[in-house]
């Protein structure tokens, strides 16, 4: 492919230089992709053979510059692989894995190179370094000694050998995820529909016509599923149903992804030792604001023992539920959500099927955008551009007139797509060749309607992902390697949680939690019986996460284990793990962990942020106001729009003129009083 003939290369001129999606055609990326590589593979030899001694600009600036094809085809590549899978692109994902590792390999193993950064490094004080250019300057040295510049020789070969595997296997991880939930449904007659209110029913059907089947099915978009094991009267099928969405990547055959596990986390080890560290924890924590294991593991197990002894008390009012329904033996953890939802039923005069109405997907749409305007000043105005699938939604952000991104909502479930809900950027902010705006993307698994209804946790999760994206649209630094959300693992999730708060802020429910056919706002009563029960059932919700998160912990503080599944079970025995919830995320289905290693050793990180953003809430529950203008200012000027630029805990003190304790988050989740 030439650049006039593969649109991928040519220059994009269309609306705020967005992708021409209709123009691209599969076969076109792996060329395009190449030829990125190409291109980057000749900066990098530039800079490194430059005869004129290093400066920042013409060894890190120019670093700056020479991905950018690379990372402009690739950011369009795989948000499509993730969000739009087809067999082609996932046969490209497989082919270019080990050879991007290879490429990326290649750029930290060029000794002339690392050379010149080194020596920058050694004469920093002296180059009239602006904070941020010092700061890109310690973390691009800092990056090429963790991915192997300073080793020689058989190491370096090996190290380069280890993340071409770990890619290949990260990948394959999570193609055989996405293939397991794709590929399983249970079909649904009538008579199984008991029990199930409207809502249910509805996006039941839909999923069926999805998968062109002849009646309604269950399939395992969470967004389907936990509705059915909250409302399904028939025990069988909430069984079968519960226990596929748990065998996720561990059904024998072709997508089983047990041995995938054991051997990433071998190679983990591996490629820790080769780097001096004494195991994988101790690498990848020593960059993220805990620092240590121990750091992680003692803040898991403060919160864990109240989540246990909350969980375990609930467990016992649930059982006495079963047992009162005539079920005969303990309570399985396909019980647990269905009489949960009754006990909450009960105890707070809350019925699921009166309120999922008030939660349309449009309405809770606008309501992010307008706490985005208060707190911001952003407007968002529809764009009547083709995206790259027909249920995208695209807007123009501004402020003031000015355009400050391109934001992109993909919200629908669909067979094509992997499970949860991200958000990710085809284009970052960066200033050092013009401002240079960013494109964002929200990525959800909603289920379909007519009007499409969430939960109330759906509606958290669209503010949660509306929180990264802002992340990345506030962005206002000048080097795109710490734009956006370039920032340590523990600390990303702050300003995600921290949007959470908002949904629940009395005056944007009243405004926009309208009934999708009466049109009318939800009444006090009913939201104020939501507020109040919004810690009901936190005891499982934070046992099913933390013992995901001491898993991830124990796999890598230590010896790799040779099988996962067994040092899954004895932590889960070790911590006292009630019988009736499982993990989170199961070993095998683990993609946060597994499918790269953006969160692996890092699962902790929401809890971690969870502390920062019940503490940061509270300044504006301290103010008076949710929407206090110089809060809001402080929030943008110090974290939002900070990006990677600074430490992270400098950023949070900056806002909030401290660090926070632990008692913001036991309070919030209500399990204060169980401590």
């Amino acid at each position: 492919m030439t650049d006039k003939t593969n649109p991928l290369l040519a220059s994009w001129e269309g609306t705020f230089g967005l992708p021409p999606f209709a123009a691209i055609e599969d076969d076109q990326f792996g060329s395009a992709l190449e030829a990125g590589m190409a291109e980057g593979r000749a900066a990098i030899h530039a800079i490194s053979a430059n005869p004129e001694p290093p400066t920042f600009a013409n060894t890190i600036e120019a670093l700056e510059r020479a991905d950018a094809l690379l990372d402009r085809v690739a950011g369009v590549f795989y948000n499509l692989a993730g969000a739009d899978s087809t067999p082609t692109r996932e046969k490209l994902q497989r082919e270019m894995a080990p050879k991007l590792s290879a490429y990326s390999s290649e750029i930290t193993n060029d000794k002339a190179l690392f050379a010149r950064i080194d020596d920058l490094w050694t004469r920093r004080d002296t180059l009239g370094l602006s904070d941020e250019q010092a700061r890109v300057l310690m973390l691009t040295r800092r990056g090429f000694v963790r991915s192997g510049a300073a080793l020689h020789g058989a190491e370096a070969e090996r190290l380069t050998e280890i993340k071409a595997r770990l890619a290949t296997l990260g990948t394959t991880f999570a193609q055989n995820l996405l293939a397991d939930e794709r590929e399983w449904y249970m079909d649904l007659s009538e008579d199984d529909l008991e029990g199930l209110p409207a809502f249910v029913r509805d996006a039941a059907r839909a999923a069926g016509k999805e998968r062109d089947r002849p009646g309604p099915v269950v399939t395992l978009n969470r967004s389907l599923i936990v509705p059915f094991l909250q409302f399904s009267s028939r025990r069988d099928l909430r069984q079968r149903a519960y226990e596929a969405w748990s065998a996720r990547g561990a059904n024998g055959g072709e997508t089983d992804n047990r041995e995938i596990a054991a051997e990433i986390l071998a190679l983990r080890e591996e490629r820790a030792k080769l780097l001096g560290y004494e195991n994988f924890a101790a690498y990848k924590l020593e960059t993220e604001m805990a620092g240590s294991p121990d750091a992680v593991r003692d803040l898991l197990m403060e919160v864990w023992q109240p989540a246990r002894k909350a969980a375990l008390a609930d467990a016992e009012h649930l059982a006495r539920m079963a047992r009162e329904d005539g079920i005969v033996g303990p309570l399985e953890p396909w019980d647990w959500r269905y009489y949960a939802e009754k006990r909450r039923a009960a105890l707070h005069d809350l019925d699921e099927a009166a309120l999922k109405p008030f939660f349309q997907l449009d309405r809770m749409i606008e309501a992010a955008f307008a706490v985005s305007n208060r707190l911001f000043g952003l407007e968002f105005e529809p764009l009547d551009i083709e995206a790259y699938h027909p249920d995208v939604r695209v807007w123009n952000v501004t402020r003031k007139g000015t355009h400050v991104a391109v934001f992109m909502g993909d919200y629908f479930a669909r067979p094509s797509k992997r499970s949860g809900a991200w958000c990710s950027a085809m284009r970052s902010q960066s200033k050092l060749d013009g401002d240079v705006r960013p494109i964002v993307v929200n990525v959800c698994n909603f289920a379909k309607g007519d009007p499409a209804l969430l939960s109330y946790d759906d509606a958290r999760t669209l503010f949660h992902e509306f929180g990264h994206a802002l992340h990345q649209m506030l962005s206002d630094v000048t080097y795109q390697s710490i734009s956006g959300t370039s920032v340590a693992r523990d600390f990303v999730e702050l300003p995600s949680q921290l949007y959470e708060h908002w949904l629940d802020v009395p005056a944007i429910l009243s405004e926009f939690a309208t009934h999708a056919e009466t049109g009318e706002s939800m009444p006090d009563d009913l939201r104020d019986r939501l507020l109040r029960a919004a810690t009901y059932d936190m005891g499982f919700q934070t046992v099913e996460y933390v013992a995901s998160a001491l898993v991830d912990l124990a796999f890598h503080d230590g010896p790799a284990p040779a099988d996962p599944m067994q040092r899954q079970a004895e932590v889960l025995e070790t911590i006292g793990m009630p019988r009736a919830i499982r993990m989170r995320h199961a070993s095998p289905h683990f993609a946060h962990i597994f499918s790269g290693d953006g969160y692996s050793s890092g699962y902790y990180s929401y809890m971690w942020s969870e502390v920062m953003d019940a503490d940061a809430f509270a300044a504006f529950e301290a103010a008076g106001d949710p929407f206090d203008p110089d809060l809001a200012r402080k929030l943008e000027e110090n974290i939002l729009a900070t990006g990677g630029s600074a430490d992270a805990a400098s950023l949070y003190t900056a806002f909030r003129g401290r660090m926070p304790g632990v008692e913001a988050l036991l309070r919030g989740r209500g399990l204060d009083d169980a401590a």
